[in-house]
């Protein structure tokens, strides 16, 4: 008997099978990377540029695992998460920031909210009240690009996406000059700035200095979001996207109420875009029209693409990697020796590289980096099985 066989599996593949389908193989992978993830602020000083990508790159994660349940575990194509991005960004920029000067005869309004931004004019709201926020009006957007997909498929799915990330685009450009009870909307491409730094209870206010409590605090929201998506993969409502991703007319055929749960998945996905964008505008400490791109939906994308459509750790994964590569690796690492070199800014050329490594993927393993297991189940079945039926026929 060869090496690779037994009863146990095929070898070494086998026995990282048997492990990956352990019970409790999830909680024990969950506590090693979320320790030695806790830890890595240590190893870098506080104020690094990369400790900056990698807090960025955190945060990332949070969309990643939200566009996952819309397209991973639904299988509902959405290319304008942009816009749940930008809706959360705009939550902090309304409620903590001096935008809305004019509250309260210009003297302010502050709630659960210590320091200097308590005694500044504008609204200022503690940084949990506005996570909250945010994804109630982030859930409401998702029903509300849901609404027009419930009877679409495939490709109109992604028109229909697609258009509402570019209403919500130009409605943040031009949302200046969109006056309600005489406040305006947005402040287009001047942006909304500054916006207040996070404000924890029984933690010192966060700076610009000290990047560990932010990255922390992503860390947070991805262990969050980690279990909720943990918990909805097993629970009933999990499973109906799963049966509409491979099937809509047999889930639907199966008592699978279709309306309930594309908004569901919609309405999850986007709640979850809207908290990292509230971060985000805190982080950046701007909310600018500028930052709400079409390229950045597509991004996200690539984020799941790469990881693995409908693998938790797998989106975790491609998100911090590509993520990475953007921020760091092509304009801090790979930028400099081209330029010494060649004379010639790579930077230009980061859409290009991704779509590159996106072929690659396609190519060498289109299930991803971290494959889900039925996803790769679905993509080798019937693998070798036009050679065997030569082979018979011959």
């Amino acid at each position: 008997m060869s090496a690779e066989g037994g009863p146990g599996g095929e070898g070494a593949a086998g026995v990282l099978s048997s492990i990956r389908g352990a019970r409790y193989f999830d909680l024990a992978l969950a506590a090693v990377l979320v320790t030695a993830a806790a830890l890595v602020p240590f190893l870098v000083p506080s104020g690094s540029g990369f400790l900056d990508d990698l807090t960025t790159a955190v945060a990332y994660v949070v969309m990643g695992l939200g566009l996952n349940i819309v397209v991973g575990f639904a299988g509902l194509l959405d290319l304008g998460y942009l816009a749940f991005f930008a809706i959360g960004a705009y939550t902090i920029g309304w409620f903590a920031s001096p935008f809305y000067a004019q509250v309260n005869d210009e003297q302010g309004f502050a709630l659960f909210v210590g320091g200097p931004a308590a005694a500044l004019p504008g609204i200022h709201l503690n940084f949990v009240l506005i996570l909250i926020i945010a994804v109630v009006l982030t859930a409401l957007a998702g029903v509300l690009i849901g609404l027009p997909t419930l009877r679409l498929r495939g490709d109109y799915i992604a028109i229909v996406t697609l258009a509402f990330g570019e209403i919500i685009r130009v409605v943040a450009i031009n949302g200046d000059e969109i006056v309600i009870g005489g406040y305006k909307l947005t402040n287009g491409r001047q942006g909304i700035t500054p916006v207040d730094k996070i404000d924890l209870p029984f933690v010192e206010r966060f700076t610009s200095l000290d990047l560990r409590p932010w990255y922390w605090t992503a860390l947070a929201l991805v262990l969050l979001v980690l279990f909720v998506n943990f918990r909805l993969r097993d629970s009933r409502l999990g499973r109906a996207w799963i049966a509409l991703r491979e099937d809509e007319v047999a889930a639907a055929s199966m008592g699978v109420p279709l309306v309930k749960t594309k908004l569901l998945a919609y309405a999850t996905g986007a709640a979850f875009g809207g908290m990292s964008g509230a971060f985000l505008g805190s982080y950046l400490n701007t909310v600018n029209a500028d930052q709400f791109q079409f390229f950045f939906s597509i991004f996200i994308l690539a984020m799941v693409i790469l990881g693995g459509l409908g693998s938790i750790w797998g989106v975790v994964l491609g998100s911090v990697v590509l993520s990475l590569i953007n921020t760091w690796l092509l304009p801090d690492v790979l930028n400099p020796i081209a330029q010494q070199s060649l004379n010639f800014d790579l930077t230009q050329l980061s859409f290009g590289i991704y779509g590159f490594l996106l072929v690659l993927m396609m190519v060498l393993r289109p299930q991803g980096l971290l494959p889900e297991r039925r996803r790769k189940i679905e993509l080798t079945e019937g693998v070798g099985g036009d050679a065997t039926l030569v082979e018979t026929r011959a």
